[in-house]
């Protein structure tokens, strides 16, 4: 099964719990027992995993992925200016999978499935494909 999600974003980098969304998908496939896999299409934005207990892991990789990329760069030559947004898409990668163990997702206590936003604000679209098996 493949489902679709639609999410507006509301700062140029952000990190959305996207969890639930996966979790109802896994819920609508009915599925016990597979792999849940969380893609991106975009070219600025990405999928990963990581602590969603403290929301200061959050501000902390958006401040050091902005140092490490920074958004105005003198030698960048990208015409749309979001060279970082680009650097930082790559880095965290466009999907993420996660495995369906008795009908739940296979994450540890404190980690959640993000959407990251590298160039917005922006509606964004991520599909979750839930294989069986």
């Amino acid at each position: 099964m493949l489902r679709s999600f639609t999410i507006r974003t509301a700062k140029r980098d952000d990190m959305i719990d996207i969890t639930s969304f996966v979790e109802e998908a896994v819920r609508q496939a009915n599925v016990t027992e597979g792999i849940a896999v969380v893609y991106c299409p975009h070219t600025t934005a990405g999928i990963t995993i990581n602590e969603n207990a403290d929301p200061d892991v959050k501000r902390d990789m958006m401040r050091r992925f902005d140092e490490t990329y920074p958004w105005e760069h003198p030698l960048d030559r990208h015409m749309e200016g979001n060279t970082a947004a680009h650097m930082k898409a790559s880095t965290v990668g466009a999907s993420q999978h996660v495995i369906i163990h008795e009908g739940r997702l296979l994450l540890g206590r404190w980690q959640g499935v993000y959407f990251c936003e590298y160039d917005g604000p922006r509606h964004r679209t991520f599909y979750v494909k839930v294989i069986g098996g």
